[in-house]
Formats: C-alpha cells, sequence, structure tokens
C-alpha cells in the first residue's frame, strides 16, 4: 500500500473560488444589484455587444462594467467614453477571471448607485467557464467569421451557459455559417438557453436580446 499522500491542489482552489463567488452574489443580491458574466473568444465583439446593451437598457437601469484583459485599458476606454462607469482588471497572463478578481473591481464601484453591472471575461472559451465569477447570468458569445462548429470543439461552455449570442451577421453572406446547424448543434448540448443572431453594426436582433435580458433581471428579484 502507498503512503503516498495526494492533495488535489487545482480542486482546492476551485472550492475556494465557488465559495467566494458565492459570498458575492449574495452581498449582490443584498443590494439589488444583477451581475452579467460575457465570454467569448477573443475578437467576437464583446465590448460592442455591450455597448448596444447598455445603450438599449439605459435609463431603465443604473450601470457599469468590469473589463477584464490580459493587458491594456483600451475596453473600459471605450466603456467610459459612452459615459458608463467602468473599471479595467489587468491579469498579467491569466486566461480567465475568478471571483477573487471580480471582487476587486466590485470595490471600486458604487454598488449602492447600480443595479445593473456587466463583466467582460478574458477572451476565449475554455478557462472562464471553469471560474465561478459570482454572476447571476453567465452569457457566451460567438460570432459568423469563428464558424458554426464552436460547440463541438468547446462544449463545456455551451453546456454551462444560460443564453447563446452570434454576432457579426451583417456579414454572414462572406462566411459559410449555417445557423440552423449551429443551433442544433447548441441544442444537443443545452435545450432551453435561447439563441440570439445579433450585430452591434446594424443593431440586429439587440432589441430582442436586450428584452430577454430585462425579464431576466426583473424576474431574479
Amino acid at each position: 500500500m502507498s503512503d503516498t499522500t495526494l492533495i488535489d491542489i487545482k480542486e482546492e482552489i476551485l472550492s475556494e473560488n465557488r465559495e467566494l463567488a458565492n459570498q458575492l452574489r449574495s452581498e449582490l443580491e443584498s443590494r439589488r444589484v444583477f451581475l452579467v458574466n460575457l465570454m467569448s473568444s477573443p475578437g467576437s465583439g464583446k465590448t460592442s455587444l455591450i455597448l448596444q446593451t447598455l445603450s438599449h437598457l439605459q435609463p431603465s437601469y443604473r450601470m457599469a462594467v468590469i473589463e477584464g484583459d490580459v493587458d491594456s485599458a483600451v475596453d473600459a476606454e471605450r466603456v467610459t467614453k459612452e459615459g458608463f462607469p467602468a473599471i479595467q482588471l489587468k491579469t498579467g497572463g491569466s486566461c480567465h477571471l475568478t471571483a477573487a478578481m471580480v471582487e476587486k473591481g466590485l470595490q471600486a464601484l458604487p454598488l449602492d448607485s447600480l443595479d445593473l453591472l456587466f463583466v467582460e471575461n478574458i477572451g476565449n472559451l475554455i478557462c472562464p467557464v471553469s471560474s465561478d465569477t459570482g454572476a447571476n447570468l453567465n452569457v457566451a458569445m460567438t460570432s459568423v467569421p469563428e464558424g458554426d462548429d464552436k460547440p463541438l470543439k468547446y462544449p463545456r461552455i455551451f453546456q454551462a451557459s444560460d443564453a447563446f449570442l452570434v454576432n457579426k451577421t451583417d456579414v454572414a453572406d462572406h462566411f459559410d455559417f449555417d445557423v440552423a446547424e449551429f443551433r442544433r448543434r447548441v441544442r444537443r448540448l443545452n435545450r432551453d438557453a435561447p439563441v440570439f443572431e445579433v450585430s452591434c453594426k446594424t443593431g440586429q436582433g439587440i432589441v430582442e436580446w436586450c428584452a430577454w435580458l430585462r425579464g431576466r433581471i426583473e424576474g431574479h428579484g
């Protein structure tokens, strides 16, 4: 019999993260702040989608954004330029945001003056889904140029998310993206989460997406 002691560091880290995420969720709910975690690969248009959403939902909600990135503050600058509070989290190499990182962002925001908060997670379809941020809603986004096979390549994020967006539909004529096949692939992994086809350039689908999000926010309280 082996006397080797096995310590699962990864599981310990994930457990600690889940505990903190649950604490953040409870705190935000006590303050009546709804948190949305947006995940996608780089270049899908997360910041543009957030800006479109902020524009359509104001003045109904007081909103802010926590931006996650390996480096730079470009995304947060875009948000603040449009008149919304934003915090940039520079991870220095981490491929996803953790609850501890989100907590740092929360500490820098006037939570008592907010109703809705977006977290723009770091761009990739693998790491973010494994780390609970304390969000009330997890949304995954892909885009037409990326192809319709993302549910096959990254099934976990499609199993775990509450809604999906397909962005950049305005360039659909230039790419071989089969929307019907994408939806079928999503449904094999997630039977209930809605799929929204949107274009941040033309505004297609944004009203429908915002109406659904508004329903989730109002139904949460």
